[in-house]
């Protein structure tokens, strides 16, 4: 006997290999491609930042919304209270502004005012600086060269031409190389003469800042200083120089007793 055998071919299930599930297609395919949706860190963030502006947006339109609701259905008395509420609240804010504004222009003027004090400060110390003999000095002025081939001049001699300088507007004054002030002292020594203890020698010369038409009339009245000294056999040469310079200085004393009262 001849065993049977089936002629059929043999074909693999429609499932494909066993174990193996088919692959999705059509709309379930579309659907797993879209969810769960992929959302990146980023588009989170803008999504909430969108969120919340739209959301104040619409707080802020519905708040204006129930103003303008409100006032439309105002009584004419609310409206007119509504309105001088404003106009008082404009009022004092006017006021405040008004007030502001003084403020800072008094803050100004004060530094204007400071600083136009420091400058008359600064202006008054050059001046009390110049007449003391602790600072220079330059300006118009003349110049005067005294002469003594004999030796005749005297203290009392320069004095009076000191005297005379001041008398006709002098604001300072050098000899040779000492400065004259208020406390300036001329004495007679040894043939000579001493200013301020320093010995002072032939050629004298006078060097006298102020208005020039004053100082040299002054030392050229009949019987003055200029007509003295030539009256002596001495030589007085006077110049109006552009610029008179005054440099001959005395050091700051402090005062031993006096105080400033302010």
């Amino acid at each position: 006997m001849r065993p049977v055998t089936d002629t059929q071919p043999y074909s693999e299930p429609a499932g494909g290999p066993e174990g193996t599930e088919p692959e999705p297609a059509g709309p379930r395919a579309l659907l797993d491609a879209l969810w769960p949706p992929r959302v990146t860190r980023s588009q989170l963030l803008a999504a909430t930042l969108l969120f919340a502006l739209g959301l104040a947006l619409a707080i802020q339109v519905r708040a204006a919304s129930s103003e303008e609701t409100a006032l439309r259905n105002a009584r004419p008395e609310d409206l007119v209270r509504i309105l001088s509420d404003l106009e008082d609240r404009t009022a004092r804010l006017e006021e405040e502004r008004a007030s502001l504004e003084d403020q800072r222009s008094d803050l100004e003027t004060s530094s204007d005012q400071a600083e136009e004090a420091r400058r008359q400060t600064r202006e008054r110390e050059r001046q009390l600086g110049v007449l003391a003999g602790t600072v220079a000095a330059e300006g118009p002025g003349v110049s005067l060269r005294i002469s003594d081939p004999r030796g005749v001049v005297e203290a009392d001699m320069l004095l009076d031409a000191v005297q005379e300088l001041r008398a006709a507007g002098a604001e300072a004054i050098q000899i040779n190389d000492v400065r004259i002030v208020a406390d300036t002292s001329f004495v007679d020594h040894n043939g000579g003469v001493r200013i301020d203890g320093v010995p002072a020698g032939a050629p004298y010369l006078v060097s006298a800042i102020g208005r020039p038409q004053d100082l040299e009339p002054a030392l050229n009245i009949p019987g003055g200083v200029v007509q003295s000294l030539e009256n002596e056999g001495v030589g007085v040469t006077m110049d109006r120089p552009e610029t008179v310079l005054v440099d001959a200085l005395r050091s700051a004393e402090q005062p031993d007793y006096a105080q400033s009262s302010s």
